[in-house]
Formats: structure tokens, C-alpha cells, sequence
């Protein structure tokens, strides 16, 4: 199944189709993010969020949902729903489509290299999970979440883990499809002289 999504994947990442998530994150990064942040750090009255925190307690959760208050919480919510149902799509567009290409270029086919296109993936549903498990959390304060007040922490470092991933293998596929094709350069230069 995960070679037939990574295979899907690959077929989908043309050059232009990377280009353009491209273009799409960075519009959304100079548009959308910094106002996002500004009501984050407003509705959080500085108390910081689950969603950028590496890492958390469950503790430090409730402190959270303490320090939004009740007017707080509910933008906390409405940002969830609205902004963080985006921005995973964004960026999971951006990493898939370019480690996608990338890896295409950068290794052969039946690679398991191939695979690093599923990560970006994996990443993302960590990050669906979080925001799933810090709205309960959030909408249930002060009533207590057991088992979930414990599993949103480990899905925020998870994403983080995983999206970091992503970006090491990111740098891994520049520098790889630069190696195959400058090897390819060199071979068809051998083979004129």
C-alpha cells in the first residue's frame, strides 16, 4: 500500500506542480502566518500554543487552556478549525510534491529511497491528531481529558519529529539529484572524447 501511494505521489509531482506549491506556501507564509500568529499570541495572552511547542506536559496543556481564558478557547478552536485544517495541507503539498521530484531524480527507480515521499504524510496526521487532541482538551477545560491530555504531547513532538525528517530528506534529495546528474554529465563527457 505505502509503495503504491509513494508511486501515486511521484507520478502526480511534476516540476511545475512543485513549483506551484511552492508559490502557494510562500504566499501563504508571508499572507496568512504572521496575522495567524498575531492572534494566537493575542487570544493566548502569551501563554504560547500546544501547536508550537516541541515539548509539552499535560500540565503544561491545562496551563494553556488557563491562560486563554473563556474568551480565549473558543479562538484557540476557531483557529483550529479554520487555519490548522490549511496550513498541514500547504505544507504536506510543498514537501511531497518536492521530495517526490527530488527523490525522482535523485535515485533510482524501486529505490527504497523512493519511500522518503511518504514522510511528509506521516507527519501530517501527527498534526491532525495534535489538533484533535488539544481541541478536546481545550473544549472540555476545566473538566479533565485523561489518555488524551497525555497523547497530544506525543503527537506534537511526533509531527515535529516527522516534519523535520522531511526537511533533512529535502536536503538529502538536492544534493543527490545533483550528484546523479553531474555523474551523468561527466559519463556523457567521457563518452565524446
Amino acid at each position: 500500500m505505502g509503495r503504491r501511494i509513494s508511486d501515486g505521489l511521484r507520478r502526480f509531482s511534476r516540476g511545475w506542480v512543485t513549483l506551484l506549491a511552492l508559490v502557494v506556501f510562500l504566499l501563504f507564509s508571508a499572507l496568512v502566518l504572521p496575522q495567524q500568529s498575531r492572534q494566537a499570541e493575542h487570544a493566548s495572552g502569551g501563554a504560547g500554543s500546544p501547536d508550537t511547542s516541541l515539548f509539552y506536559s499535560p500540565g503544561d496543556l491545562y496551563a494553556m487552556a488557563e491562560a486563554y481564558g473563556p474568551q480565549g478557547r473558543p479562538a484557540y478552536t476557531r483557529a483550529r478549525w479554520t487555519f490548522d485544517l490549511v496550513f498541514p495541507l500547504v505544507y504536506l503539498s510543498l514537501l511531497v510534491t518536492a521530495l517526490s521530484w527530488l527523490f525522482a531524480r535523485a535515485f533510482p527507480v524501486g529505490s527504497r529511497w523512493q519511500w522518503a515521499n511518504l514522510t511528509p504524510l506521516i507527519g501530517t496526521a501527527f498534526d491532525y491528531l495534535e489538533n484533535v487532541a488539544t481541541l478536546l482538551v481545550m473544549g472540555r477545560y476545566p473538566a479533565r481529558t485523561p489518555v488524551v491530555d497525555t497523547l497530544a504531547p506525543a503527537f506534537t513532538l511526533l509531527k515535529w519529529l516527522f516534519l523535520a525528517a522531511s526537511f533533512v530528506l529535502l536536503a538529502i534529495g538536492i544534493v543527490a539529484a545533483v550528484r546523479r546528474r553531474d555523474g551523468r554529465k561527466g559519463a556523457a563527457n567521457l563518452g565524446r572524447r
